[in-house]
């Protein structure tokens, strides 16, 4: 920190954070101010994963254009240093939503905070990620096609973490339903509201935070899944399943969709049934992801129980989206 963050000085202390269960996440305390660390988890992991100087990357592009992101001080790729991977950046000070009914916010102001994140996530995909160096941060084209096989190859080859028929159906039935059309923006990968820092006492978002799986994709994929918030529930990620949204004064699910397309030029988005089941599926192999990290004693979180936990049932959720996608 010394060497390579401008205006350091110690003592420091370190604490870390709850969440970050794929990359684990700290914080870094001194007199003067707080600065956040993340780092590659330790132990054996996957080739290509938790990759860190990916975040550090697309955060120093971001900021770049303007998108709310945290100030990136610096990456290290010496293991040597605390034995793995990590970058530290800037402590954005402001709120995290745990819950995405905003149980906090009164009700008279909550369609502002979703406003908000729709506001985000759109200028996100109108971003032009050449002129923000960006262009190699990923492959244009064939999203859906890469995506699903990168991901149903994770499910199968982790054999420690077993086998489930909703997953083994939902891996012959996604790459025969792609819709068609193909566009490529910056996408975040995990975009939902506890992986935002608001601000203190405003509907605005200051920071983007969880960059690990973002990459070059389909900015309706990404769309999708902020918004597979309307049909999850809470106990699995933060999520609106089962909420009453006129009591809550939260959008509906289709006012939602239209603002985004709306805000991105579009009239509509014929595959959005689609994206949302690919969405499920794909959260159900993370998840299977974790498990299998559990099995093998290098998941990184406390939270990494929970997932293995609800895994079943996301399952199941998963292949209900293709159900319905089907029938639409």
């Amino acid at each position: 920190m010394r060497m390579h963050v401008d205006g350091f000085s110690g003592p420091l202390s370190v604490e870390q954070f709850r969440g970050g269960q794929s990359n684990p996440t700290y914080k870094l305390v001194t007199p003067d101010r707080s600065y956040v660390l993340r780092r590659k988890p330790p132990g054996q992991i996957l080739k290509g994963a938790h990759a860190v100087e990916r975040e550090a990357k697309v955060l120093t592009g971001l900021e770049r254009a303007g998108f709310p992101v945290a100030h990136v001080y610096g990456l290290c790729t010496d293991d040597a240093v605390i034995g793995t991977w990590f970058y530290v950046m800037e402590m954005v000070e402001g709120r995290i939503v745990w819950d995405a009914t905003f149980p906090d916010i009164a009700r008279v102001d909550r369609p502002a905070y979703f406003d908000a994140m729709n506001a985000t996530i759109a200028q996100l995909h109108t971003v032009d990620y050449e002129a923000i160096g960006l262009g190699d941060y990923g492959r244009p084209g064939n999203y859906f096609e890469r995506q699903i096989a990168r991901w149903s190859k994770q499910y199968l080859d982790d054999t420690e973490a077993g086998r489930d028929a909703n997953m083994d159906r939902l891996v012959e039935w996604l790459p025969a339903n792609i819709p068609t059309g193909d566009e490529t923006s910056i996408v975040h990968g995990d975009f939902r509201c506890d992986n935002m820092i608001f601000h203190p006492t405003e509907p605005r978002v200051l920071a983007v935070l969880d960059w690990e799986l973002s990459t070059l994709g389909h900015p309706g994929a990404d769309f999708a899944y902020h918004a597979m918030m309307y049909r999850m529930p809470p106990h699995i990620v933060a999520g609106l399943g089962g909420a009453d949204l006129v009591a809550l004064n939260i959008p509906s699910e289709t006012d939602y969709l239209a603002a985004y397309c709306r805000r991105t030029g579009r009239e509509a988005m014929p595959g959005y049934d689609f994206y949302i089941a690919f969405n499920f599926f794909r959260l159900a192999a993370i998840f299977h992801g974790i498990k299998g990290r559990v099995i093998r004693g290098t998941a990184s979180s406390e939270q990494a129980t929970e997932r293995v936990a609800v895994l079943p049932e996301l399952m199941d959720l998963a292949w209900r989206q293709a159900e319905r996608a089907g029938d639409a």
